[in-house]
C-alpha cells in the first residue's frame, strides 16, 4: 500500500476576484433599463416621495500634449429626497455585495415593503458608465461621499485589492441620495432616440395605474413619483425635456376588462366590463373556483401547480379589427403632446407597444413579465388553436399583483429576469389563464351576438339555407312580371328552378348524413381515453395468458394430468369472458362510428341510454359517480338512435370531467317523460359546479370552439350534441341551476 507524503496544508478563505462586482452588475442585470429601475427602487426603499432621473450629455474640450480634444460623454443622475444613508450604512451595507439587510428589514421606516432584497441591484450601475459618485445625507445631517471606478475592479486580481474612497462630512442640507454616473462617448451613443423612448416606456410600465376597486396595499403610484430630465440631445422631440412619468391613457380605453381578487385557496371574486356597449352594467362574478393541477386529470400534460397566496388581477383587452380600432379612437385615443386624435396606423402602433401582462410585487413590475411581446402565458399559442375564442398577447394589457415571497412562494430570479419556475409560478400562470378565459367567454358571446365573428353553429340549418331556392324563385318571378313575361313562361322557369332545388336537396341530405357521421367520429375521438381504459385490461389479460396456456398445452402433451387440464380450461374460460368484454365494448361504440341509415326509425330510449352509460362504466366506478336513470323500457322516439348516443356521450363525458371537483356524493340523473303534447322530454342533470348563468343566457356554450375547461377542451361536445338533436326535430337547451349542470332535450315523438 502506497503512502502519501503531505506537502502543504492549512485553512484558506474564498477570495472573490476584483471583477466579481462588475460581473454581478453587468452580467446578472438584463439591460440598462433594468439598471436604472434598480436604482429607482432604492429611492423608493429610502421613503422618498420622488425619484428624478437625469440623462445629461456633455462635451468638454481638454488639452492633451498641447492639442485640444473634444471629450464627449453622458452623465446620469439618480436623485431622491429619502432618508439617506449614514457612514456606517454605506461602509457596512452598501459596500457589502449580497447583503441581507433589506431581506430581514422587510419594511422601510415609513412602512414601505422593501423592493431590493438580493443586495446586488446597485452594482448594475456599472452598465451605465465608467465611474460612480455617491452622495448621501442621512436625517442627522451626515454627508457621506463615495467614489469608485469600475475599471479598477476589472483590473484588480482580488476584490480586496480595490480601494474605494469614502468621506464623511457634516452639512445642513436635507436628507436624500444622489448617484452620479459618468460614461464615455460610447455610453452616450448608446442613448439614441429609440433607447431613450424605451427607457421612458419602461418607467411608464414600472408602476401600474391606481385602481381603487382592487384595494391594493402599498400602492406606489399614490405617494411616489418618477421624473425624467433629458439634457441637450441632438433629437428635437426629446432635447431638454422634463416629464413626470404617468401611465398611458390607453389603459382607460379598453374594450373589455376583468378585475378582482383570487384568494389563496383559489376562490375568485371578479368584475367584468364591456365598453363596446355604452353604459352597460358591470357584471359581478362571485365565488368562482379556480382549479389547479394538484393530482386531478384536468391538466394531464401540465406541471403540478400550487396556489400562490392572494392574487389581484386587472386585465384590459382590445379588439384589433378595423371597426374596433375606429371605436378605440372615438373613445379618446389622442396624441399626448398635440392632444389630437390619432390615426388608425398610429393606434395600432400604440397597441403594439402597449401590451403584455405584467406581474407586480409591492407596486413595482417584475421584468420581463409584461414586456410587449413577452408571452409568458402562451396566449398566442392558444389563439392559434381557437382564433375566434382566444385573445392574443398583443390584445391584452394586464396587471397581476402578487404578495411577498413568504406569502406567495413566488421567488424572483437573482438576475431580475422574472420569477423562478416553481409550482407556485405554474399555479400563478394557470390562475391568470382561467381569469382571462372568463373574459374571453363573455367577449366571444358578445361578438357572436353582434355578428362580429363567424358562427359555425347549426351546420344543418346552413346546409338547408344553401339549397333553399324559395326566395330566389320569388325574386325572379317579380322581375319576370316586371319585364312582361307571360304567366306560362314564368311557370316553366319556376319549375326548372324547383327541379334543380329538389335535385340539390338530395345532395344536401347526403351532406347532412356525412356531417352526422363525422360528428359521431369526433365524439368517438373525444372519448378515446375511455376506450383505451376499457380495452386495455382485457387485451392485457389476453397478451399475458396466451403464452402461459401454450406452455401448459405443451406440458400436457408430454405428461397428462387432470389438474393441468383443469387449469387450461379455467384460463380459456376467462379469456372467453375477456374477449366478450372487448366485443361488448365495440358494440357500445358502434352507434358512434357506424354508417347510419338515411331514413329515420322508431327506437326505444332505455337501451340507448344504458349502452352509453356502459361505455363510461369504468370511469364512473373509478370516480364514484352514480347514474340514476328514470325511463320506461317502452318509451320510444322517432329519429336516429346514433344521434341520441352522440348527445348522451358528450353530456356524460362533460359530467365526468366536472364532477371531479365535487368532494361529496357525485350524481348524474337522466329522467325521461312525455308532456301533454306527446313531446318526449329528456332531463339530464349532474351535481357538479354547474354552468355560469351568463354563458347559458347567451347560448355560447353551444358554439364550436367554446370550452370552459381549465385544462383546455376541444369546444366540440355541446355543439355536436345540439346539432344531433336538431337533426331529430328536437332542441337541446341548457337551463341555469345553482345545484349543477341541467340540460333539457325535447323531441317530437309522432310516429313515422
Amino acid at each position: 500500500m502506497s503512502e502519501e507524503l503531505k506537502i502543504k496544508d492549512g485553512y484558506f478563505k474564498v477570495r472573490p476576484a476584483g471583477r466579481h462586482i462588475v460581473t454581478i452588475g453587468r452580467d446578472l442585470i438584463k439591460d440598462k433599463y433594468a439598471a436604472i429601475v434598480e436604482l429607482v427602487k432604492n429611492s423608493y426603499d429610502a421613503d422618498s416621495s420622488y425619484c428624478k432621473i437625469s440623462l445629461l450629455p456633455f462635451e468638454k474640450q481638454i488639452e492633451i500634449d498641447g492639442e485640444l480634444i473634444v471629450n464627449k460623454g453622458i452623465k446620469i443622475i439618480i436623485k431622491d429626497e429619502g432618508h439617506g444613508m449614514s457612514f456606517e450604512t454605506v461602509t457596512e451595507k452598501w459596500m457589502v455585495p449580497s447583503t441581507n439587510d433589506k431581506f430581514y428589514r422587510v419594511e422601510s421606516p415609513k412602512g414601505r415593503i422593501m423592493q431590493g432584497k438580493k443586495g446586488i441591484g446597485r452594482y448594475s450601475a456599472s452598465l451605465l458608465g465608467n465611474d460612480l459618485v455617491l452622495e448621501t445625507i442621512d436625517s442627522n445631517g451626515e454627508l457621506t461621499t463615495l467614489y469608485l471606478i469600475w475599471d479598477d475592479f476589472e483590473n484588480a486580481k482580488y476584490l480586496e485589492d480595490v480601494d474605494v474612497l469614502i468621506e464623511n462630512f457634516i452639512t445642513n442640507k436635507n436628507s436624500g441620495t444622489e448617484i452620479s454616473i459618468v460614461g464615455n462617448e460610447e455610453h452616450l451613443n448608446s442613448w439614441d432616440v429609440k433607447e431613450i423612448r424605451n427607457l421612458m416606456f419602461e418607467l411608464k410600465k414600472l408602476i401600474p395605474p391606481q385602481v381603487t376597486d382592487l384595494n391594493l396595499n402599498n400602492s406606489v403610484s399614490e405617494n411616489f413619483k418618477i421624473e425624467i430630465e433629458l439634457g441637450d440631445f441632438p433629437y428635437p422631440e426629446l432635447s431638454n425635456l422634463t416629464e413626470t412619468i404617468e401611465p398611458y391613457p390607453i389603459l382607460e380605453l379598453f374594450d373589455y376588462r376583468i378585475s378582482g381578487t383570487v384568494s389563496s385557496d383559489g376562490m375568485a371574486n371578479l368584475k367584468f366590463e364591456n365598453k363596446r356597449v355604452p353604459n352597460s352594467p358591470v357584471e359581478e362574478i362571485k365565488n368562482y373556483k379556480i382549479w389547479l393541477n394538484q393530482g386531478n386529470s384536468f391538466f394531464s400534460k401540465d406541471a403540478f401547480q400550487k396556489y400562490c397566496g392572494e392574487v389581484k388581477i386587472d386585465f384590459r383587452v382590445f379588439d384589433r379589427d378595423a371597426n374596433s380600432i375606429d371605436g378605440l379612437i372615438e373613445r379618446g385615443l389622442k396624441d399626448p403632446i398635440t392632444n389630437q386624435y390619432v390615426g388608425k396606423r398610429e393606434a395600432r402602433r400604440i397597441l403594439d407597444l402597449n401590451n403584455g401582462i405584467g406581474v407586480y410585487r409591492n407596486g413595482f413590475r417584475l421584468r420581463p413579465l409584461g414586456d410587449a411581446g413577452y408571452d409568458w402565458m402562451s396566449l398566442d399559442n392558444q389563439r392559434v388553436q381557437k382564433p375566434s375564442m382566444r385573445v392574443g398577447c398583443d390584445q391584452v394589457i394586464g396587471f397581476i399583483h402578487i404578495q411577498s415571497e413568504l406569502e406567495s412562494g413566488l421567488e424572483e430570479k437573482s438576475a431580475r429576469d422574472g420569477l423562478k419556475e416553481s409550482q407556485e409560478y405554474f399555479g400563478l400562470r394557470e390562475i391568470s389563464r382561467q381569469v382571462l378565459s372568463l373574459l374571453e367567454n363573455r367577449r366571444f358571446a358578445y361578438r357572436k351576438t353582434m355578428g362580429l365573428g363567424r358562427s359555425n353553429n347549426n351546420v344543418n340549418a346552413k346546409v338547408d339555407k344553401l339549397y333553399n331556392f324559395e326566395e330566389l324563385k320569388n325574386n325572379i318571378e317579380n322581375q319576370l312580371i316586371a319585364f312582361g313575361v307571360s304567366t306560362d313562361n314564368i311557370t316553366i322557369i319556376k319549375k326548372l328552378i324547383s327541379d334543380k332545388e329538389q335535385e340539390n336537396n338530395t345532395v344536401a341530405n347526403d351532406l347532412k348524413q356525412i356531417i352526422a357521421l363525422y360528428q359521431g367520429q369526433a365524439t368517438l375521438g373525444k372519448i378515446v381515453n375511455v376506450i383505451m381504459h376499457e380495452g386495455r385490461k382485457p387485451l392485457g389479460y389476453l397478451r399475458n395468458q396466451i403464452p402461459t396456456i401454450v406452455d401448459w398445452t405443451n406440458m400436457l402433451e408430454k405428461n397428462y394430468t387432470k389438474e393441468l387440464q383443469d387449469k387450461i380450461i379455467d384460463r380459456l374460460q376467462v379469456i372467453g369472458e375477456q374477449g366478450k368484454a372487448i366485443s361488448e365494448l365495440f358494440k357500445k361504440l358502434d352507434p358512434l362510428s357506424a354508417k347510419r341509415n338515411k331514413d329515420k326509425a322508431q327506437f326505444k330510449l332505455k337501451p340507448i341510454i344504458e349502452n352509453v352509460k356502459g361505455i363510461f362504466q369504468s370511469d364512473l366506478i373509478e370516480k364514484n359517480i352514480n347514474v340514476d336513470i328514470k325511463c320506461d323500457y317502452n318509451d320510444f322516439i322517432s329519429g336516429w338512435k346514433e344521434d341520441i348516443s352522440i348527445t348522451l356521450a358528450n353530456l356524460i363525458e362533460n359530467s365526468i370531467y366536472w364532477l371531479q371537483t365535487n368532494e361529496n356524493e357525485k350524481l348524474i340523473s337522466i329522467n325521461i317523460y312525455k308532456d301533454e303534447s306527446e313531446v318526449t322530454i329528456i332531463e339530464y342533470r349532474d351535481n357538479g359546479p354547474g354552468i355560469e348563468k351568463a354563458l347559458i343566457e347567451s347560448e355560447i356554450i353551444f358554439e364550436p370552439e367554446f370550452s370552459n375547461k381549465p385544462g383546455g377542451g376541444t369546444g366540440l361536445g355541446l355543439a355536436i350534441a345540439g346539432e344531433a338533436i336538431a337533426r331529430n326535430n328536437g332542441t337541446l337547451k341548457a337551463i341555469y341551476s345553482d345545484s349543477g349542470a341541467f340540460f333539457k332535450i325535447e323531441i317530437i315523438t309522432n310516429p313515422i
